[in-house]
C-alpha cells in the first residue's frame, strides 16, 4: 500500500507525489488536522475554512478514482510522526509520498516523520512540487543563496530556457479498496467560519482555480503590466489563495502564461512577462526561507536592522488594524482585507510602509496581523513582502524610499472608485477631496471618519532619522 500525505497540494492534476504514489500500486491519501499548530502559525480562519472546502472537493474527486481520503488528528506537528506511523501500521503501508514544504518548522516535521517511518522499514519519498527549482539548486558562483532577486531571476531564466518543468499527469482509476473515506469536518474549533460573501469570493476546487487561471491567461494577462497596480480594476489573477493551498500549481501557471505568449519568457506580451516575473518572486522568497532560516524565526533578514528603535504605539496599531487611520487609501485597503481575506498587492506595500515607516511600528506586528486574516497567507511571500516594505529584508526598498499614501492613492485610484467602494461614508466627496478629507476641515460634514492619526511629513522625517542612526551606519551604507 502507498500512502500520499496531502498538505499544501490539494489538487488531483499536476500533483507530483500523488501521481508517483498511485503509479506504484494501491494508494490511500491522508490529511492531518493540526489546529493547535495552525493557531501557533497564525493561520487565518478563512484560510482554514478554504482548506476544508477544497478537501471536500478533493475527496469527491479522489473517490471517483477509488482513492480513499482519510482524516486524522495531529494537534501539533510533534504529534505527526506517531500518527502517521500508526496509520502505516494499520493499513500495512510500504511507502509514504509527500511533496516538499520549506519553512523551518515544516522541514523539521518532515525530517522527524522520515526518521520514524524509515526506522520501521517504511520508505519515505519526497518530491519537488511547490517550486520550479529545488532550493539549493539556484546558487551564486560562490555557492550561496541569492540575496538579490534580479540575479536570481537571471539564473532561473537560463534554467527554464534549457529545461522547462513539465506537467505531471493525474493518477488513473485504481481497483476499489475496502477502505472508506472519512468525512471532512465543516469547521475546526478555534477557527470561526467566515461570512458567506467571503466564501463566495473564493469558490473551492480545482475546476474553480483552473477557470480563474484560464480566464486570466486568455483575456487579462495581456493587460497585467498596465493594470495590476490599480485596485479598482480586475487587473490581477486572483490566484494567490489557490497557489498557497496548492489547488493549482506554479507549473500550471507558468505553462498558461507561456502558452499565452508564444512560449516567450522575456519578450512578447509585457503582461505575460511581468506575471512570470511575479511567479519567480514567489519562488525567490521560498528559496530565502531555506537559505536564510532566520526569517522563519521572526528575525530580520538584515541582522543590523534588529537594532531599529520601533515604537510601542498600541493605539496607533489598533487604528491601523481597524481601518481608522484617517487616510482613506489605508483604511479602504484594510477594510478590503477584513471583508475578503485578501488585499490588492500594491496596497499591501502601501499599508506596510505606512505601518513600518510613518508609524514606525515593528514589521512583525503587521506580518502577524496579515497572516491572521489572509486567505492566501503564505509564510515566505508574506514575510518577504513585509521585510521588503520595512527595509529589513532581502532586495528590499531602500530605507529612504517611503510611499506617500496620498500620492499613491491619487496615482492608483485617481477617481476614488476603490476608496468609495470600501469607505461609503466618503461617497459624497469629489475625486480630489476623497483622497484627503482632512483638507476640507470638516466643512462638508464627513461623518464617522477620523482625522489622520499621524502627520505624513513629520513621520517620514522621524523614520529617516531612526534608520540613519542604526549602529555603525551599516544600513545607511547598504541603502545608499
Amino acid at each position: 500500500m502507498q500512502l500520499i500525505w496531502l498538505r499544501s497540494d490539494l489538487r488531483l492534476h499536476d500533483n507530483t507525489a500523488l501521481s508517483a504514489a498511485a503509479a506504484r500500486g494501491p494508494c490511500v491519501a491522508v490529511y492531518l488536522l493540526s489546529p493547535e499548530q495552525w493557531l501557533v502559525h497564525d493561520d487565518a480562519p478563512c484560510k482554514v475554512d478554504f482548506w476544508l472546502r477544497n478537501l471536500r472537493e478533493m475527496s469527491r474527486e479522489l473517490g471517483q478514482l477509488n482513492i480513499p481520503l482519510l482524516i486524522r488528528q495531529a494537534p501539533r506537528w510533534d504529534d505527526v510522526p506517531s500518527v502517521l506511523l500508526n496509520l502505516c501500521r494499520e493499513w500495512q503501508v510500504d511507502a509514504l509520498h509527500l511533496n516538499e514544504e520549506y519553512g523551518i518548522h515544516e522541514s523539521r516535521r518532515d525530517a522527524a516523520v522520515a526518521r520514524t517511518l524509515q526506522a520501521e522499514g517504511i520508505e519515505v519519498h519526497r518530491y519537488l512540487d511547490q517550486l520550479l527549482f529545488r532550493p539549493g539548486s539556484v546558487l551564486t558562483r560562490t555557492g550561496t543563496y541569492f540575496q538579490v532577486f534580479s540575479q536570481f531571476r537571471k539564473v532561473c531564466y537560463e534554467r527554464l530556457h534549457h529545461s522547462l518543468p513539465s506537467l505531471v499527469g493525474a493518477p488513473h482509476k485504481q481497483a476499489p479498496l475496502n477502505i472508506a473515506s472519512d468525512a471532512i469536518p465543516l469547521r475546526i474549533v478555534g477557527f470561526a467560519t467566515p461570512a458567506a460573501n467571503l466564501r463566495n469570493l473564493w469558490p473551492a476546487g480545482e475546476a474553480a482555480a483552473r477557470h480563474r487561471l484560464d480566464s486570466f491567461s486568455d483575456a487579462q494577462i495581456e493587460h497585467y503590466q498596465s493594470e495590476r497596480d490599480f485596485p479598482a480594476k480586475p487587473g490581477t489573477s486572483q490566484l494567490s489563495a489557490y497557489l498557497a493551498a496548492g489547488v493549482i500549481s506554479v507549473r500550471q501557471c507558468l505553462h498558461a502564461a507561456l502558452n499565452s505568449n508564444q512560449g516567450e519568457f522575456e519578450s512578447g506580451k509585457t503582461g505575460a512577462v511581468t506575471w512570470i516575473n511575479e511567479l519567480l518572486w514567489r519562488e525567490f522568497y521560498k528559496h530565502i526561507l531555506v537559505g536564510y532560516p532566520r526569517v522563519s524565526r521572526h528575525r530580520a533578514f538584515r541582522p543590523e536592522t534588529e537594532a531599529l528603535a520601533w515604537r510601542n504605539a498600541p493605539e496607533e496599531l489598533a487604528a491601523w488594524q481597524q481601518a481608522r487611520t484617517g487616510l482613506p487609501i489605508i483604511d479602504a485597503a484594510m477594510r478590503q482585507l477584513l471583508a475578503t481575506g485578501w488585499m490588492h498587492n500594491r496596497l499591501r506595500m502601501v499599508v506596510a510602509m505606512f505601518l513600518t515607516k510613518n508609524l514606525l511600528i515593528d514589521w512583525r506586528e503587521g506580518e502577524r496581523f496579515f497572516m491572521r486574516h489572509l486567505i492566501d497567507g503564505d509564510l515566505a511571500a508574506n514575510n518577504g513582502g513585509w521585510q521588503w516594505s520595512s527595509s529589513t529584508g532581502t532586495d528590499s526598498a531602500p530605507y529612504f524610499r517611503i510611499f506617500n499614501p496620498l500620492s499613491q492613492s491619487e496615482k492608483f485610484d485617481p477617481e476614488g472608485v476603490f476608496i468609495k467602494q470600501w469607505l461609503p461614508e466618503l461617497a459624497g466627496l469629489n475625486k480630489k477631496d476623497v483622497h484627503n478629507p482632512a483638507n476640507l476641515g470638516g466643512l462638508f460634514g464627513v461623518v464617522d471618519y477620523p482625522p489622520p492619526i499621524v502627520d505624513l511629513s513629520a513621520s517620514r522625517t522621524r523614520a529617516l532619522t531612526v534608520f540613519k542612526n542604526l549602529p555603525l551606519r551599516q544600513y545607511a551604507a547598504v541603502g545608499s
